[in-house]
């Protein structure tokens, strides 16, 4: 049966914009294939990694999935640290290939762009001739500037750097702000049409404060961000943030940079309501029901707290967008995400009666 629900992905953009949409936009910065499937019933892990005929049946039922659940736009985006030579000091906590100026040298930074495109432009191939219309993409091209430093040199190994080598540890900035600057800006001259929101995951905090000094984020991390956001927004695409932990000391920074749009967001951190009273004047917010929350409420306590709290969210923030604090792994319950869901789906009916 074909879904009654028409998707607009202006919605989501407007939001990102920090305009309030007609209706309430719906969003995910990651939906885990596992829980996919098991919310469907359709099989999608099996076709990673298949031929082309694979590859293009699942993003379509991937694109399905996002429009039946009432989504209007589709979250992918493709890492750069799956295809990082030695990486993996930040996912798999191993040594990071990068410790001395010779191992800096010496890494393969120019052949970068090739392993990406080899592995993302398929996808992002895919993502394009998939698309249901209507709807558009969030995301593109995956780990920020700090999570590529992680994975490089290790995080207990980048707190050295900075004293043993600062000049080091600026250049290896700077190298990674080359890459990214070179990368979006293929992404954004080949796929701009096919995204709503371009967006870089990168947890710079934890949960009382961020996890390298704010200063030294303002010198070398923010000023990367400056130059990628630049090619996004020449693209004519806003620009939506994704960041644990506690960053409030380098979000006016991060403001200033020109992000359009912040997500990720933990009770233990601060209530929603204090981003929305921050940062709700210059930017739009998405998420704003923490994933604990749905991991540990009953279904019918998750759609009763998300129908207050997010109709309250609706009315005293522009830019709003609904969703988990940080993500659908798959540990999150079925029926407390489909919960929140059928909470904002309330929430749209009843702002048309």
């Amino acid at each position: 049966m074909p879904s009654l629900f028409q998707p607009d992905y202006r919605n989501l953009e407007l939001a990102a914009r920090n305009q309030k949409p007609p209706r309430l936009p719906f969003y995910e910065h990651y939906i885990n294939l596992e829980s996919m499937e098991g919310l469907t019933g359709q099989p999608l892990v099996p076709l990673l990694g298949g031929t082309a005929a694979d590859r293009l049946e699942l993003f379509a039922r991937i694109g399905r999935f996002f429009r039946d659940l009432g989504y209007d736009t589709v979250s992918h985006e493709v890492g750069v640290t799956e295809i990082l030579p030695g990486g993996g000091a930040l996912g798999r906590h191993q040594p990071g290939v990068i410790q001395t100026r010779a191992d800096f040298e010496r890494y393969p930074w120019d052949d970068l762009p090739r392993l990406f495109w080899e592995l993302a432009a398929p996808q992002f191939d895919a993502l394009e001739k998939t698309m249901i219309p209507g709807m558009k993409a969030v995301g593109g091209i995956g780990n920020g500037v700090f999570e590529i430093s992680q994975d490089l040199v290790g995080y207990q190994r980048l707190c050295y750097l900075q004293v043993d080598d600062p000049e080091l540890f600026q250049a290896l900035f700077v190298k990674i702000g080359d890459l990214l600057v070179n990368l979006w800006t293929t992404f954004i001259a080949r796929y701009h049409s096919s995204f709503a929101v371009c967006r870089i995951g990168d947890d710079m905090g934890f949960k009382t404060a961020p996890l390298l000094a704010p200063d030294t984020l303002r010198d070398h991390v923010v000023p990367q961000y400056r130059r990628i956001i630049s090619i996004v927004h020449d693209g004519g695409r806003p620009f939506l943030l994704h960041s644990c932990g506690c960053i409030f000391a380098i979000m006016d920074d991060l403001i200033d940079a020109g992000i359009n749009a912040k997500h990720s967001n933990e009770d233990a951190i601060a209530p929603y309501d204090q981003w929305i009273m921050r940062y709700g004047g210059r930017i739009g917010l998405f998420g704003g029901i923490d994933t604990d929350r749905l991991c540990r409420m009953s279904p019918d306590d998750v759609y009763h707290f998300t129908l207050e709290e997010a109709t309250r969210f609706r009315r005293i923030a522009n830019g709003y967008a609904l969703g988990s604090g940080n993500s659908i792994p798959p540990y999150v319950p079925p029926d407390g995400y489909r919960a929140m869901l059928a909470a904002g789906l309330e929430i749209r009916r009843r702002e048309t009666v």
